[in-house]
């Protein structure tokens, strides 16, 4: 542990956001500094209610450093003049385990793969006996895990928020998987969403490993237009070896999930993993709740949740792969996506789409599919069961892959991927 120096221990510190993250940080900070909670919504109850301070305490104390959830936008939150006043001081719980504890570390980001690519690692380092712990954006957050050795890893999976906000944050082997155009309502441009996630690579040090798809143009350029001290590989993700032919798990049949691999296998040999057991460790490995989830296959039927996928191009990475498939699509599309697929690819497709932002979805597929579209997923499945009860013969496959935020009706797409759930279990029970 990282005692001397250490620039949050007995500071005078606010922590925004009292959300996993921000409890976490409390209850990690609360011996070491004088520590002090906000957060936008006023009914949360903690049971240290008195460390919970008003607005106007706020503006009267002078923090040394201001700990920000994730999910907060500074620029539209109760917060965010004092927020951009005090923009220097604001650190993440990231920055905080940085400071506290020098050990190995994988951080992986990127737009579609991150929480898949970061599990599969974390299963194969404790299929091999190592210390592994799952935090960030996925597993426990940062400041949680306990019995901390010299030999744990962590395995992190970062957001681009958390990647914007964090200031000395740095890890040994960091990871871009893809970018695509993304989260720009918050990042306000590509380019403010693409330095973001490089905040990952310009933090490194010599002695440390980035590892970048080769084969992704945004990707390129960024590489070629900087300089970065840590050794950089560039992961080939189009055609992988004879590892591949090993495989039995049929999770692995899409392209996205094969790219995934191949950073997998990369940094496996860094850690020198034995590659039977991580062999193994892929093929049982049952995929993570709502994301490409196979959650039936009988007959003539498979059904794919894909509730994660907020984006056409997390989408499109499985679409191309699919024939005599029923897409569902709908939320709330992010600005500037596009959808790449051709008309020949989309031939064997049919987009159901659904929800308010019905007209959205059709000018963005700008006819290269058949489209029909429903006030809700209750109407859009039903249309579909109908039209495949006439197809008895066919083998199909329903693919619910919103390719837009959940927002518009749900908590969000876990709430989302819940309620498709249960509406196909009711479906299928109904039958």
């Amino acid at each position: 542990m990282k005692i001397f120096n250490n620039i949050f221990l007995g500071k005078k510190i606010l922590i925004y956001g009292l959300g996993k993250s921000g409890i976490s940080s409390f209850e990690f900070l609360k011996k070491k500094s004088d520590v002090y909670l906000f957060d936008d919504n006023q009914s949360i109850n903690l049971k240290l209610n008195q460390k919970i301070i008003s607005l106007k305490q706020i503006q009267k104390i002078n923090f040394d450093r201001i700990i920000i959830s994730p999910g907060i936008d500074i620029s539209n939150c109760r917060l965010s003049k004092f927020l951009k006043k005090n923009f220097l001081k604001i650190y993440t719980d990231l920055d905080i385990l940085f400071s506290f504890y020098n050990n190995e570390s994988i951080t992986i980001t990127g737009t579609n793969g991150k929480s898949t690519t970061a599990k599969i690692l974390h299963d194969a380092l404790i299929d091999q006996q190592r210390d592994s712990r799952l935090i960030g954006n996925i597993g426990n957050p940062a400041l949680s895990e306990k019995k901390i050795t010299k030999k744990t890893i962590f395995v992190i999976e970062a957001s681009s928020y958390q990647l914007d906000y964090s200031r000395i944050f740095r890890s040994r082997h960091a990871v871009i998987l893809n970018i695509t155009s993304d989260h720009i309502e918050r990042h306000k441009s590509l380019k403010n969403y693409v330095d973001a996630k490089f905040k990952l690579l310009k933090s490194q040090i010599r002695g440390s490993f980035a590892y970048v798809k080769k084969e992704d143009d945004i990707i390129t350029k960024k590489i070629k237009k900087n300089k970065y001290k840590a050794k950089i590989y560039k992961i080939k993700t189009l055609n992988l070896d004879k590892r591949i032919n090993k495989l039995t798990n049929k999770y692995f049949s899409s392209d996205g999930n094969k790219e995934n691999l191949s950073f997998i296998f990369k940094i496996a040999s860094k850690l020198k993993l034995n590659k039977k057991k991580l062999i193994k460790t892929i093929n049982e490995f049952k995929g993570l709740d709502y994301r490409q989830q196979i959650i039936f296959d009988k007959k003539n039927l498979t059904i794919i949740n894909d509730s994660k996928s907020t984006s056409f191009a997390s989408s499109e990475n499985v679409l191309k792969n699919l024939d005599d498939a029923y897409w569902i699509l709908g939320g709330i599309p992010k600005k500037g996506d596009k959808f790449k697929l051709s008309k020949i690819k989309c031939k064997n497709l049919k987009a159901f789409i659904f929800g308010s932002h019905r007209k959205k979805f059709l000018k963005i597929l700008n006819n290269k599919l058949k489209v029909n579209s429903f006030k809700n997923l209750k109407e859009t499945l039903k249309a579909i069961f109908l039209e495949i009860k006439s197809q008895k013969s066919k083998k199909n496959i329903i693919f619910f892959s919103p390719a837009g935020a959940s927002f518009d009706s749900f908590k969000d797409f876990e709430d989302r991927g819940y309620f498709f759930n249960e509406l196909i279990k009711n479906s299928l029970n109904a039958k």
